[in-house]
């Protein structure tokens, strides 16, 4: 730990979520607003941890950066806050992946689960840990870990490697609801396109995926074909815009095998083509269908 930086808690202002809670039958937790933390592994078998500060609560234990959560603050941006603040994680380099929430009916702590976008160090940028470290995962048992990180690592390793995806028949879709959509087929997929967007900023619940935890962010493909490819929205993470050269149902079936391929899953695919649905759950277990008013209600 740097010597400009002395122990105990940061002095200053602090936001009235940094407080404690306190349910009915006295125990305390905290947050006054709930807390989050920030699990995220760098794509090759490491997870980023927080060696904690011993004044800190469970002090001297490993867990991931986090804490209370501001006011008016979600779990998402609180955890991305304070990863930034604790750990100097950059806060646009993270892939977010899926939520957990422990509720313990007068608080609740949300692990928000990430992988890096791109390679970073992390860095001591205040003074609530005593060290920083990519630890591979076969370790992570290894250390004196903090109870709660400890209790909820177990079912966080086995998800690790789960990677959702979505693929769009944009066609389809925008055909399934006859609003002037053939005068301007670039135009419908474009709105197709923003709400995809929006939609994949959110997540999905879990139980949409057929999966555990509390919300997802799978990976979305859009895939246009016929006068639909002139649509001016382009890739941006985390949807990918494929304009096929030909058969939209070939392309949706390529991106389904390599999507399989590369291991990733479940895979769900929006249309309600009964010939592509057949081709595409023949490609392995993992591949779902959804119609598109799946899409459309979400939407």
């Amino acid at each position: 730990m740097p010597d400009e930086l002395p122990p105990g808690p940061p002095p200053g202002p602090r936001d009235p979520g940094d407080a404690w809670a306190q349910g009915p039958d006295g125990t305390k937790a905290w947050g006054l607003f709930g807390a989050a933390g920030l699990l995220v592994d760098d794509g090759a078998g490491r997870v980023l941890l927080q060696h904690r500060v011993e004044w800190s609560h469970h002090g001297g234990t490993w867990g991931i950066p986090g804490g209370a959560r501001h006011q008016h603050e979600d779990a998402v941006t609180g955890a991305l806050r304070e990863s930034a603040e604790e750990a100097g994680v950059p806060e646009d380099g993270i892939d977010l992946r899926h939520t957990s929430v422990l509720d313990l009916g007068f608080w609740t702590y949300t692990t928000v689960v990430g992988r890096a976008a791109r390679p970073f160090e992390p860095v001591i940028a205040d003074r609530e840990s005593l060290a920083l470290s990519w630890v591979p995962l076969a370790e992570v048992d290894d250390l004196p870990l903090h109870p709660g990180f400890g209790a909820s690592w177990p079912a966080l390793r086995a998800a690790i490697d789960i990677a959702p995806v979505v693929v769009v028949d944009a066609a389809n879709v925008v055909g399934s609801v006859p609003d002037g959509w053939w005068q301007d087929r670039a135009g419908a997929a474009d709105r197709l396109l923003d709400g995809v967007t929006t939609l994949a900023a959110a997540g999905l619940p879990a139980a949409e995926l057929g999966l555990e935890f509390d919300r997802w962010w799978p990976r979305w493909t859009v895939v246009l074909e016929g006068a639909a490819r002139d649509a001016s929205a382009a890739s941006t993470a985390p949807v990918d815009v494929v304009r096929a050269a030909g058969s939209g149902d070939d392309a949706i079936v390529e991106v389904v095998t390599a999507a399989v391929a590369a291991g990733r899953g479940p895979v769900v695919v929006v249309t309600a083509d009964r010939g592509l649905r057949d081709r595409v759950t023949a490609l392995g277990d993992g591949v779902q269908v959804r119609g598109p008013r799946w899409l459309r209600d979400r939407l």
